[in-house]
């Protein structure tokens, strides 16, 4: 599994996928205090054009509240550039029938998936904190993070979703035969997800309830709102991994 291990990290090196990914969530993670400092700047700029039509501008105040507001705005696009990049990880060995060798070679199908699985959580978990951190620094230097309560109960929330999404993408990749399968799969249960959370029964218990980190931020939620949601994600993220382990270990390579 080490030189598994080693392996997966020297393809994400050479294909370039980390760097590609490290480099959105790093542009993200400036983007947000940027465009909150930008801000009144381009609304002073619009100014003028806006008078023209009857509507007129008032001076807009910028805190990190701003900032942490294009944060979880931006989340959801990060999330999915980081399913699309890594969609491929399993699909790609099937098509080339790399992982035949290793396995008829005594490799256990379980360390392979272990190892992949391994992987993906930590580059999710890295890339994540990454641009949190570029984030909560310029909020830091620029205006006072103190005005967001509950900041990093709200961060820990939306990186539990991405590791939600994270499962489902290794479960489905398990499962599937195709770039375009997985696709499909993870996007159709997040979004199915996100479809039973319209409903005020569903919302509390659901993984989407996770990425309302502004309520946390504003105060308007509570903590414990959020912790049957977490609670469902931990195990629904146990579930995904025991089912592709099985789809895994019976799958045709």
């Amino acid at each position: 599994m080490k030189a598994f291990l080693r392996k997966e990290w020297m393809e994400w090196s050479r294909t370039g996928r980390f760097l590609i990914l490290l480099s959105v969530f790093a542009v993200f993670g400036i983007m947000n205090p940027a465009l909150a400092k930008m801000t009144p700047w381009l609304m002073e700029t619009m100014s003028g054009s806006l008078a023209e039509t009857g509507i007129m501008t008032t001076e807009i105040t910028v805190d990190a509240m701003m900032s942490w507001t294009q944060f979880y705005k931006n989340f959801p696009m990060e999330l999915i550039i980081f399913v699309l990049v890594c969609s491929g990880i399993f699909t790609s060995e099937y098509e080339k029938g790399t992982l035949i060798p290793v396995v008829t070679k005594g490799l256990p199908r379980k360390k392979i998936l272990a190892s992949k699985a391994v992987l993906l959580y930590g580059m999710w978990t890295i890339l994540y904190f990454l641009g949190f951190g570029i984030t909560y620094g310029y909020n830091a230097y620029f205006w006072d993070n103190g005005i967001a309560g509950n900041l990093f109960f709200a961060a820990f929330c939306t990186w539990l979703y991405g590791m939600w999404v994270v499962a489902l993408l290794i479960c489905f990749s398990a499962a599937g035969r195709s770039s375009f399968q997985v696709l499909l799969g993870t996007g159709g249960a997040a979004m199915g997800a996100w479809l039973l959370g319209m409903f005020p029964k569903f919302d509390s218990v659901l993984p989407g309830k996770l990425m309302d980190g502004m309520e946390l931020l504003t105060k308007a939620g509570e903590r414990g709102d959020y912790y049957a949601g977490a609670a469902v994600a931990a195990g629904m993220i146990l579930l995904c991994m025991g089912g592709a382990f099985v789809c895994f270990d019976r799958k045709q390579l």
